[in-house]
């Protein structure tokens, strides 16, 4: 019984991961679509009198977007961290070739 209970308990945290960041990009996509909509000019008409309209007022939406791409693309590693084998298999060779180089360097004082 337990054991069905943990299970659920980890079930039930992916999903809350899986759930997670599906807001965040969801969130990532309206921001950015406003920021954009605002640099381009077609949100203008709906700001105060006497906003800044300046061309260059607008330039740090782009690094804004390359440091928020960034941040995603960390979070989705963190929640896809068990379906890349590739990283485990690598760790998996690395801990191998250390403990032959142990074994070898004791062999070669026997």
């Amino acid at each position: 019984m337990e054991n069905l209970e943990n299970k659920y308990a980890k079930a039930s945290k992916r999903v809350k991961e899986l759930k997670d960041f599906y807001r965040h990009v969801l969130i990532f996509v309206a921001v950015n679509v406003f920021l954009y909509l605002m640099k381009s000019g077609v949100l203008q008409s709906f700001l105060p009198e006497g906003f800044p309209l300046k061309p260059y007022y607008f330039n740090w939406v782009d690094i804004h977007l390359v440091i928020w791409i960034a941040i995603l693309a960390v979070h989705a590693a963190y929640l896809f961290r068990y379906k890349l084998t590739f990283l485990q298999k690598w760790e998996e060779r690395q801990i191998q070739k250390y403990l032959e180089k142990e074994e070898n360097e004791t062999k070669k004082y026997r």
